[in-house]
């Protein structure tokens, strides 16, 4: 399935100083998804950045941001861990491991992507072609890597860029629901 943007979608950029604003962030986007969950709706959201950007950082603060209780383990072994909240059914995707993009075929993921719940997906480079497009696509980097920001000291962890793309009507109004 093509990855077409959304025409006309401006990127929206942001950048997050501390894992406060990561946690701010998530919470905004649980408060502008949980209407179209709560109502049967399907969102998928991709991260994109590199190892140690602060993906499933992320996905964690926005799951306990939309109700979920319990331990939010990254599903970089088991490649999907379901979670469930208030109305809604959550698939935190971690494509890390696959080698070629149809093993996600082959591991049967198309009637999850088409089921109702909100789909978080790290990696999905590695299902490139078969993935639905994306209501919203998240870039993470880390600032520092390319010399641009740093903590002031080796206890401050750097601070990370976020590019937000839509790729769906949804997905603008949702970023344009966002601010930094």
């Amino acid at each position: 399935m093509p990855q077409a943007l959304h025409a006309g979608a401006e990127p929206r950029d942001l950048v997050w100083h501390d894992e406060a604003a990561c946690a701010a962030l998530a919470a905004q986007l649980a408060q502008a998804l949980q209407p179209r969950l709560r109502a049967g709706g399907s969102v998928t959201l991709e991260l994109h950045g590199t190892l140690g950007a602060g993906k499933t950082t992320f996905t964690r603060h926005l799951l306990r941001a939309l109700g979920v209780q319990g331990r939010i383990k990254s599903p970089s072994y088991a490649v999907v861990e379901p979670h469930e909240a208030p109305g809604m059914a959550i698939h935190h995707f971690d494509f890390y491991r696959f080698n070629d993009p149809q093993e996600w075929e082959d591991a049967g993921f198309r009637d999850l992507f088409g089921a109702p719940g909100l789909k978080v997906v790290e990696w999905p480079e590695k299902a490139a072609g078969l993935l639905p497009v994306a209501d919203l696509q998240m870039h993470i980097g880390v600032l520092g890597e390319a010399g641009l920001v740093r903590g002031e000291d080796a206890d401050t962890p750097p601070a990370r860029s976020v590019r937000l793309q839509a790729g769906t009507p949804l997905g603008m109004t949702v970023k344009e629901s966002l601010h930094g």
